[in-house]
């Protein structure tokens, strides 16, 4: 009888340690969030079709991840450099350079998907919006001039901005505090978000950086940050395999907390009434990695900018032919 309580007795032992984790300090008092933080994981921002809940079950989970897997060792691990050339429109992509991990556990459970609110774990995209969303998705921006192109074609942003709101586009994330700054650096063209602590005001409604503005504080061992003044410049962000819409008015608010050793959960909140029927909700952990982060040398490899305009070129070409008498 004993040993069939034996499980029981060690997840309430497991809760009862995360409940009563108490995060390491800095020399400044403030809950130590210091280190490389990996955000890697199967899990998507929208929750796919093939989930019925936010907390998927073992099987659910094991069929998904084995399609996953068997897509990256088709396309994305190492090739037979023999290969023929792929058919027409059968080129894939996956930006994993390695191996990927499965859907993210949170508190024991099994994640379908990072959004948590609202519960159907999709974005509550206005009409308008999500229209917009979807030719951003289908890649129909303009191909005439490299401005028309998203940022990181142009090696300009990364996707996120560090963590940026939302999650960036990459896995690694550095966090490096001081008494009042914390430094939010993501390995994807090397975004750095610095956060002020202390003094919550924004600044002036016409100043809107890249990224937007940050402020941050702590509500016990929980680092809060406010972003708002997002540049009209900056409305789209590509998140676990979602273009994310930000319209001017949104402000978003992170928490981290570092819930044991190697882990810290985030969670954000998208508030942007001139995007989104409700303000909606999202969380997924970091763990703790080892490094190092490695430079990330976009614009010396940047051949898809040049590549995508001059493949605009060549349609405009097919195009003349096709009209010309």
């Amino acid at each position: 009888m004993w040993l069939r309580l034996v499980p029981l007795v060690l997840l309430l032992a497991g809760a009862a340690q995360a409940e009563t984790y108490r995060a390491p300090r800095t020399p400044s008092g403030q809950p130590d969030l210091q280190g490389i933080w990996d955000t890697d994981s199967m899990t998507q921002l929208q929750r796919p079709k093939g989930f019925k809940a936010l907390i998927a079950t073992p099987e659910e989970a094991a069929a998904y991840e084995a399609k996953r897997y068997g897509r990256y060792d088709k396309v994305v691990a190492p090739v037979d450099p023999d290969m023929p050339a792929p058919e027409p429109d059968g080129v894939t992509d996956d930006d994993r350079l390695d191996r990927p991990s499965g859907l993210s556990r949170i508190r024991g459970e099994i994640r379908s998907s990072q959004i948590v609110e609202p519960v159907d774990g999709r974005l509550p995209y206005t009409p308008e919006a999500r229209a917009a969303a979807e030719k951003a998705l289908k890649d129909e921006e303009v191909y005439d001039h490299p401005e028309g192109r998203p940022f990181d074609e142009r090696c300009l942003l990364g996707g996120g901005g560090g963590v940026a709101p939302p999650i960036m586009n990459r896995h690694h994330i550095l966090i490096v505090q001081t008494a009042d700054h914390v430094v939010l650096f993501g390995e994807q063209n090397h975004e750095a978000r610095i956060v002020r602590l202390g003094d919550r005001r924004h600044l002036p409604a016409a100043i809107r950086p890249w990224m937007g503005d940050p402020v941050g504080w702590f509500e016990g061992d929980t680092l809060v940050v406010e972003t708002t003044n997002i540049s009209p410049s900056d409305r789209w962000r590509w998140s676990a395999g979602d273009w994310i819409m930000l319209t001017p008015a949104a402000r978003i608010v992170e928490r981290f907390t570092r819930t044991g050793p190697g882990e810290i959960l985030y969670s954000y909140v998208v508030d942007d009434p001139g995007a989104y029927t409700q303000p909606w909700r999202a969380e997924l952990p970091l763990t703790a990695s080892p490094g190092p982060l490695f430079e990330y040398a976009c614009h010396e490899g940047n051949y898809a900018l040049a590549n995508i305009l001059a493949g605009g070129r060549a349609k405009d070409r097919e195009a003349a032919r096709g009209a010309a008498p």
